[in-house]
């Protein structure tokens, strides 16, 4: 019988542990005689090492050893060419790691790195992506496995013979990942056997990336993730560090420490593509789409192919007759982009959601309302009908809430002061997913449980979650279950991304806790001779689910004022309503959305990667120039969810939180703008140079 754990608010576990300081990360477990690793990058875009002079830095004291491709261990290559590092002379990117010093203290590692000496032979270079770039192309499919082309009527015929059209390109920076825990790993070989204390989002994923690059068992690598301080999506596979400092303690025979430098983060592991799109709408004089457009150009590095999904949003979320859209790809001299929150839907829907308020004005509806007119209860994609759809009561509980009835269509039509006010709207969808994962429950002689799996918590509150679907899945008050997770020797489970993981670990445990109860029930006597363990695999089960389109739905409200003097755009109010299947904790819940919809703000007012293309690098690489969203931004934020019901989901009835916050927020937050001043910003972040530019606001 159910305890009714599922849906209570209930505080993180580990909330003592990380208020005190006591919870440990990657870098912070005690290990006897410890050394420590900095990671040495390339000072050129593109070339060749022709020499690695290390004299001085193996004088400096206390450094043990300089490894580069001339000496590193060999690994075996892999699919992930980016972690096969200190194999070869050739330069892909600046900011490649091409050394890393060990040394017993992290100062001495530091200088070290500092005094080694390597010449190149440089190449030319091209590291700006441009819409008419010569080497743009057609990837075969974009990530992960989408089409990469879709067409659905006639889009051309469509287009031209609509009374309403909108023809609109937007365009986004690259945007950079940057979780308050670094990329770091402990990493200590013993008797042919590696323990890696990492931080990541996928304990099981950097085993099987270890023992394929160093060629050993998976069961002699054992990967620790207890606690992990973000990701983002960036940590979602190996990294650099864990490769460095696997490669560096076997070299050296001690265990070496290693996270990159905040300096370090923008670029080697990852980050958002910037991205061109162009959207085309067309509709008959009510605003119902008759055609859509939607053409996205983004790039990639030269050593691996990383296509974003972006036009993929577009092709479920609303309907028309003719669709068609397009991914395409250039290589450069860059690091390969890699997922960042929501990847493809977040800035897709930027585009395509913006695109809609143009067509709103053009139509002369309200935006709100043209969404509503525009919704689909059968997938036009798959012309399939959704397991569930609630756009629309998101949209309208999200206008009560709001208030938007209140509001004047006009842009510029309120003030305050000077102040100009505007508000704005946008709509939100992501995927809901879930992926194969296995999971053990045990009963022990005193009447407690032990569910063992190895999801990962990277701050979302994912242990507590997946503690109270334990509870009710064995039928017991939480108070008698322990949760243990982060750790490779755990049941292998998928990945925390794509806000599947508490789709695919709750699955996994509430198989284990029926299979456990069911054992039990056969037993005579109970658990009085001692433990009982029950270990379940969902692979069959998740691998057997139709192919239905599945999603969770959002719409965001955002209220903005804007200087008329100086084009200061500030955020009065933010506010959004979700459908995401069943909520597990509300306290963790809400924190997952408003951490979304907060980068989704800071998307569309201030992050920008600011790329010097003679060197291909990022000028603003740290968090004093590479502006982010703080506190005093965010003003008034709040977050609500529909009680929604999906049979055609998982188990637990999730369809998971993670992303689907800032999906649409950045657009939200533009239209209002846009509202508030009669100027439309198509290029993101929304600075005051733009708005003063391009319009007289006073």
């Amino acid at each position: 019988m159910s305890t009714g754990a599922v849906g209570r608010a209930y505080p993180r576990l580990e909330g003592r542990e990380k208020v005190t300081g006591t919870a440990r990360y990657a870098v912070e477990y005690p290990v006897d005689g410890v050394t420590y690793g900095w990671a040495v990058p390339s000072a050129v875009v593109r070339g060749r090492i022709t020499r690695v002079d290390t004299a001085e830095a193996l004088a400096s004291p206390g450094v043990l050893a300089v490894l580069h491709h001339g000496n590193a261990p060999r690994l075996a290559p892999g699919p992930q060419p980016e972690v096969w590092l200190l194999q070869e002379p050739a330069v892909h990117y600046r900011g490649q790691f091409v050394a890393v010093v060990v040394a017993t203290s992290l100062e001495a590692a530091r200088e070290g790195a500092r005094l080694v000496r390597i010449d190149y032979d440089t190449g030319p270079h091209s590291t700006v992506l441009t819409d008419d770039h010569p080497g743009l192309y057609r990837p075969d499919h974009v990530n992960p496995s989408y089409p990469t082309d879709t067409a659905e009527g006639d889009f051309d015929a469509g287009y031209a013979a609509a009374p309403v059209r909108v023809d609109a390109t937007y365009r986004t920076p690259a945007y950079h990942n940057n979780p308050m825990e670094p990329h770091a790993t402990t990493a200590h070989w013993r008797d042919g056997r590696l323990l890696v204390h990492d931080s990541t989002q996928g304990a099981s994923q950097v085993r099987a990336t270890l023992a394929e690059l160093f060629e050993v068992p998976p069961e002699s690598i054992r990967v620790v993730a207890e606690h992990v301080g973000g990701g983002f999506g960036s940590k979602g596979y190996a990294k650099a560090p864990v490769v460095l400092a696997a490669l560096a303690a076997r070299h050296v025979d001690r265990p070496v420490r290693l996270a990159l430098t905040r300096q370090q983060l923008f670029g080697p592991v990852g980050y958002r593509t910037p991205i061109i799109q162009r959207i085309r709408l067309a509709a008959d004089a009510d605003g119902r789409l008759t055609a859509i457009c939607h053409d996205a150009i983004s790039q990639t590095s030269t050593i691996r192919e990383f296509a974003e999904q972006t036009a993929v949003y577009t092709r479920s979320m609303y309907a028309a007759p003719h669709r068609r859209t397009t991914h395409r790809l250039v290589r450069l001299d860059v690091p390969t982009p890699f997922w960042m929150r929501a990847p493809g839907e977040c800035p897709g829907a930027y585009a395509l959601e913006s695109a809609m308020d143009e067509l709103a004005t053009a139509v002369g509806t309200d935006p709100v309302e043209l969404r509503i007119r525009n919704d689909a209860q059968v997938d036009p994609d798959q012309g399939r009908p959704f397991t569930s759809r609630n756009l629309v009561a998101c949209l309208r509980e999200g206008a009560q809430r709001f208030g938007w009835a209140d509001r004047d269509p006009t842009p510029r039509a309120r003030r305050d002061g000077r102040w100009l006010i505007g508000t704005g709207v946008a709509g939100s969808s992501y995927p809901a997913r879930a992926r194969p994962s296995s999971a053990t429950a045990t009963a022990r002689p005193d009447g407690s449980f032990l569910v063992r799996i190895n999801a990962t918590d990277i701050g979302t509150g994912a242990r507590t979650a997946m503690w109270q679907v334990a509870a009710d899945a064995l039928g017991v008050p939480p108070e008698r279950v322990e949760i243990r997770i982060g750790d490779s020797d755990l049941p292998t489970a998928a990945v925390a991304g794509g806000s599947m993981g508490t789709a695919s670990w709750s699955w996994a445990v509430i198989r284990a806790g029926q299979a456990l109860r069911e054992k039990l029930r056969d037993l005579p006597g109970g658990t009085s001779a001692g433990e009982v363990t029950v270990e379940v695999s969902t692979d069959d089960e998740v691998g057997g689910q139709p192919t239905l389109p599945r999603y969770a739905y959002g719409a965001q409200f955002v209220e903005v004022r804007v200087d008329a003097d100086t084009g200061e755009v500030r955020l009065n109010r933010m506010l959004g309503v979700f459908a995401a299947g069943r909520i597990v904790n509300p306290t963790t819940a809400r924190s997952q959305l408003i951490g979304g919809m907060t980068m989704g703000l800071s998307m569309a007012l201030h992050e920008e990667g600011l790329l010097d293309e003679r060197y291909g690098d990022w000028v603003n690489h740290d968090l004093a120039t590479y502006h982010i969203t703080v506190c005093p931004d965010v003003e008034s934020i709040e977050a609500y969810w529909l009680d929604e019901q999906d049979d055609e989901l998982n188990p637990a009835g999730v369809k998971g939180i993670g992303e689907i916050g800032i999906v649409g927020a950045a657009a939200a937050v533009a239209n209002a703008v846009h509202h508030a001043t009669g100027v439309r910003i198509r290029e993101l972040p929304i600075r005051l140079d733009k708005l003063v530019g391009l319009s007289a606001l006073a």
